[in-house]
């Protein structure tokens, strides 16, 4: 069994006296940010004298870079810029969480701000009506980074009866899943579903459909809510595409793309027009499908465990040994979506869905500018 934290131990019950006394008509606000790393989020909270009613009603605050990667000491403070709401399902209403931009000390982005170049394209290629849904894939660990549930010494049994598996021996960590889909849909995260996946103790949860800049904020604020509630049950989330080594399934980050004109009659040939162009960028896509420029789906993208090659590119109708996968229906309705399959767990969903837009609608005048 694997070890969960110390701080899961404490006792509950004390806690929830504290939780349910008057505020006094204030609001506690957690603004939510990506670290240096571009993989990690932080947070902090603060109080205003009221509940706000919109974004434009939460000011700006500040951080110590230094302590996130993000600035040296002499230097440090860089700027919180709220950019989306949502109700704060620990603290509960009126409380708030709230998705922000980096700024440097200059108010140019910081290094892992991705949001600022990716919502400038989205604007360009808004007439598109451009949606998302993401499928983002997990594993649980234990704090001592065991595969939560997997015997101390050994291993389970082989995949095969995991994948939507119900029961003890199949389903690993139930609570934490559900747990954390209440969490997003009281948040108004646009979660729309969840399943256990082909490695024991790995999940999935999907969010969209989600239109243009909308995916990247209501993915990363799911993150957040997922990785807090595997606080309090004293459990690790871990994005790692390949956590572990061997004939296991690594962990994807799977984006469906459609725009307006592929949701209509005849809206496969704009399908199969966007997939001749992706062909033609594997490479760059690759790049930034992970935070480290491919080297993490390296060990994913193997041509096995329902993965294409990463030096190959492919496209099939139902294949998810594809690069990218046409659902079986919408080559029989010939209009819908296609499912890149490319990008990693721990990919950064706004450069994930810039590059697609990118390369599916931009010409290569503009796509240049954007580099």
């Amino acid at each position: 069994m694997a070890s969960v934290s110390s701080s899961s131990l404490l006792n509950k019950a004390v806690r929830q006296q504290y939780m349910g006394l008057c505020q006094g008509g204030k609001c506690q606000v957690t603004y939510i940010w990506v670290d240096g790393t571009g993989e990690g989020l932080r947070n902090k909270t603060r109080t205003l004298d009221s509940e706000p009613t919109c974004i434009e009603e939460i000011p700006e605050w500040n951080f110590d870079g230094s302590s996130t990667y993000q600035a040296e000491g002499s230097n440090s403070d860089m700027y919180l810029i709220p950019v989306r709401m949502f109700r704060d399902p620990f603290t509960l209403d009126p409380n708030k969480l709230v998705l922000c931009e980096v700024l440097k000390y200059n108010r140019l982005p910081a290094e892992t701000n991705h949001r600022h170049s990716c919502n400038q394209v989205m604007q360009q290629v808004k007439e598109h009506c451009l949606w998302f849904g993401m499928e983002q894939e997990y594993t649980l660990l234990g704090v001592d980074g065991h595969p939560f549930s997997w015997p101390s010494k050994g291993f389970p049994a082989p995949q095969g009866p995991y994948y939507c598996g119900v029961g003890a021996n199949h389903a690993y960590g139930r609570d934490v899943v559900e747990c954390h889909y209440k969490a997003c849909l009281y948040a108004g995260i646009q979660i729309c579903g969840t399943n256990a996946e082909v490695m024991p103790s790995q999940w999935e949860f999907q969010v969209g459909p989600c239109k243009g800049i909308e995916m990247g904020d209501h993915l990363w604020v799911a993150r957040f809510l997922l990785h807090r509630v595997c606080e309090d049950f004293g459990v690790v989330a871990t994005l790692d595409p390949k956590p572990i080594t061997g004939n296991w399934n690594g962990a994807g980050c799977h984006t469906n793309v459609s725009t307006q004109q592929m949701r209509e009659e005849e809206g496969l040939k704009y399908i199969e027009l966007a997939i001749e162009k992706l062909g033609k960028k594997h490479k760059r896509h690759i790049e930034v499908y992970d935070p480290r420029g491919g080297t993490d789906n390296m060990r994913r993208l193997t041509g096995l465990h329902e993965t294409s090659s990463i030096n190959d590119f492919s496209a099939g109708v139902a294949n998810r040994g594809a690069s990218i996968r046409i659902p079986r229906q919408v080559g029989k309705d010939k209009r819908g979506y296609f499912e890149d399959r490319r990008p990693a767990a721990n990919c950064d969903p706004y450069t994930v869905t810039m590059a697609i837009a990118q390369t599916c609608l931009l010409d290569p005048t503009k796509l240049s500018e954007q580099k």
